[in-house]
């Protein structure tokens, strides 16, 4: 059995694919199979027929079947009707108060299904969008890590042959070779993370099991956050899915409390029914006159006297439920303005951070431009070059990595505000 299995996961292994998307595509194919739409999909369309189920009793539906039955004595049949060849019947509600509170409530549940999608769908395109900084990033940081390892690589051989030649001790080589090991270790987590970036997006956009997606070389699109924190805020409560979803609950829970105080109110049904009698159960031995064709049409009244209290129970914990809600809808309005300004904290602490790095990274060059200068007029070795090359790819990565933290700062700005699939267009 182990190896049946091993062979199975070999088999799968062989069969996954790395497809080369960009940002747009990848966005497309993930709204459309992303695991979580699907998901909020399918609970859309039970909530589509929830209120079809609570509208059904305003519906009519007609029965037809036989009541013949052999009858001694008087003519009636189980149910207490009179025996019939044929017949026919229909019921519907005409006025029930709490049903109809249900059917607006169901149509409330059923919008407030709709905000769940649409939130959905910008976490997907926040997740996506998320993944591809960390895939590009991981993919430049390892280019930089594999150019560093192979300066560091050069100048161990260089350490080593003035070690040889007697110029330097030999714990120089062995420093030398421990910088080569540690930027190697580097090379192995850049790539581990790139594979982990990648796969995440395989699963993010809904691939096959083993599937993974690499980033195509694009640019991103210009991400201009809002221009102040008030303006976001302001923007983020007005337009913010998961307020609104807690706003539809409060009002599905609204209405489904007028349901439970709308049970004492009167009900009215429709009662409409066609039986064809036959003459074969004693009718002319009970009854002066015998009507074959027989008509029922009207309307059954009932007023409820003493309902119990059940409707009292679940009006209290309807209106519990609704207190929780109002709870969770201020604490949400806070929670978002928190975010909102600690996501401008770390906006701007990153793009400073950026600023930083890219100043370094040009010392950096500067001084291994000038080293190059002073190798030319033979003023230094060539294993200082090589030291200096692999320092500036060291550099090139802290640029990236704050490259990255200020894409991701700017991306968090414009899913909370609720405006980062429009500048992702």
């Amino acid at each position: 059995m182990k190896i049946l299995a091993t062979l199975l996961l070999g088999a799968l292994s062989c069969l996954a694919q790395t497809r080369t998307l960009t940002l747009r595509q990848a966005l497309e194919l993930a709204l459309q199979q992303n695991p979580d739409m699907v998901i909020a999909r399918l609970d859309q369309q039970k909530a589509r027929d929830q209120v079809t189920i609570n509208k059904d009793p305003f519906s009519p539906k007609v029965y037809a079947g036989s009541g013949a039955a052999w009858t001694y004595g008087f003519p009636t049949s189980i149910d207490g009707s009179a025996p019939s060849i044929v017949q026919t019947r229909t019921n519907m509600e005409l006025f029930n108060k709490p049903q109809s509170y249900l059917v607006a409530q169901a149509k409330e549940s059923l919008r407030g299904a709709g905000i769940t999608l649409d939130q959905r769908q910008a976490e997907v395109v926040y997740r996506v969008a998320s993944l591809f900084v960390d895939a590009e990033n991981a993919a430049r940081g390892l280019d930089a890590a594999k150019q560093e390892r192979d300066n560091l690589a050069s100048a161990q051989r260089l350490t080593q042959t003035r070690v040889d030649e007697g110029q330097l001790l030999a714990i120089d080589s062995k420093r030398a070779g421990i910088a080569v090991s540690e930027a190697a270790h580097r090379v192995v987590t850049f790539g581990r993370d790139l594979g982990t970036a990648e796969r995440s997006l395989g699963a993010v956009l809904g691939l096959a099991p083993g599937d993974q997606v690499h980033a195509a070389e694009a640019p991103l699109p210009a991400l201009a956050p809002p221009i102040s924190p008030e303006e976001a805020i302001a923007a983020a409560l007005a337009s913010s899915p998961e307020v609104q979803r807690l706003e539809s609950d409060l009002k599905a829970k609204t209405l489904e409390i007028k349901s439970y105080h709308a049970y004492r109110l009167p009900r009215a049904d429709l009662v409409a029914q066609y039986a064809l009698l036959g003459r074969y159960n004693n009718y002319s031995e009970f009854f002066n006159h015998f009507q074959a064709d027989n008509v029922e049409l009207g309307a059954s009244f009932s007023i409820p006297l003493f309902a119990g209290k059940s409707s009292q129970a679940y009006t209290s914990q309807s209106e519990a439920d609704a207190a929780k809600i109002r709870t969770e809808i201020e604490r949400t309005r806070r929670r978002i303005r928190d975010d909102i300004e600690n996501a401008f904290d770390d906006l701007r602490v990153a793009d400073d951070a950026g600023k930083l790095a890219l100043e370094d990274l040009n010392v950096t060059r500067e001084s291994t431009t000038a080293d190059l200068a002073r190798l030319n007029e033979g003023q230094i070795l060539p294993v200082q070059v090589e030291q200096d090359r692999a320092a500036e790819q060291e550099k090139w990565r802290a640029y990236y990595d704050a490259q990255a933290a200020a894409q991701h700062a700017r991306l968090n700005v414009l899913r909370l505000t609720g405006t980062l699939e429009e500048a992702l267009k």
